[in-house]
């Protein structure tokens, strides 16, 4: 029995539909790995910041720099998973890092164009970084108290002031509101803490001081 002419072109479909969707998982596990080898060298990053190893800080950015560069290469023809939330989030990740180490070194922030990553994915990033700065404000304070850290700070309310002038959409901002609302409790706790530790220094500073008059009375 002949087949029908409504099927009769069934199997070439089929076979070019397999086609597809094996390129796109392909595709599709690759970015994924990818991303997470990206997440991994900005924690790295990230984490030889604040431990003061600059240099290896670059490498590391370097190093995840060049797999954003091939995230967006590897997928040129697969947009929807180029922008899907595993992919950005990655991408969110570095532009993190990126931001902190330019922040903490006191070097010039770089831009959404400079890191060549979409804006959204860019802010995100810029307001996770604020987090870091806390983390590094506080080791600093454990020290005692420091203009760095007062430097920080105010990095970090600049940041906030940003943000919540970014009133679109979440589909727009991929969830920036929220990302806002973090930054700013995070910016009170920090000058909360720095606060505290002002008044101490200032305390200690009295008291030193009237430690040294007793002393040069006493003589």
């Amino acid at each position: 029995m002949n087949k029908s002419n409504e099927i009769q072109n069934l199997a070439g479909i089929t076979e070019q539909v397999h086609g597809i969707f094996e390129t796109r998982t392909k595709a599709r596990d690759q970015a994924l790995k990818q991303s997470r080898l990206l997440t991994r060298c900005s924690a790295n990053a990230i984490r030889a910041i604040h431990r003061e190893e600059s240099d290896l800080a670059r490498d590391y950015l370097k190093q995840a720099g060049q797999l954003v560069a091939a995230l967006k290469q590897d997928l040129n023809d697969f947009p929807d998973l180029f922008f899907a939330g595993y992919t950005q989030d990655a991408i969110k990740e570095y532009v993190e890092a990126n931001v902190t180490f330019a922040l903490i070194t006191n070097e010039p922030l770089p831009t959404a164009d400079d890191l060549e990553v979409e804006c959204a994915t860019y802010m995100n990033g810029l307001a996770e970084s604020v987090g870091e700065l806390r983390r590094r404000c506080l080791d600093i304070l454990r020290q005692g108290y420091s203009p760095e850290a007062e430097r920080l700070l105010s990095c970090m309310d600049e940041i906030y002031t940003l943000l919540v002038t970014i009133d679109y959409p979440d589909a727009v901002t991929n969830g920036l509101r929220r990302q806002t609302d973090v930054a700013r409790s995070i910016l009170e706790r920090t000058r909360g803490d720095l606060t505290l530790s002002l008044r101490e220094q200032k305390l200690i500073d009295l008291m030193t001081m009237m430690m040294n008059h007793l002393e040069d009375t006493g003589d």
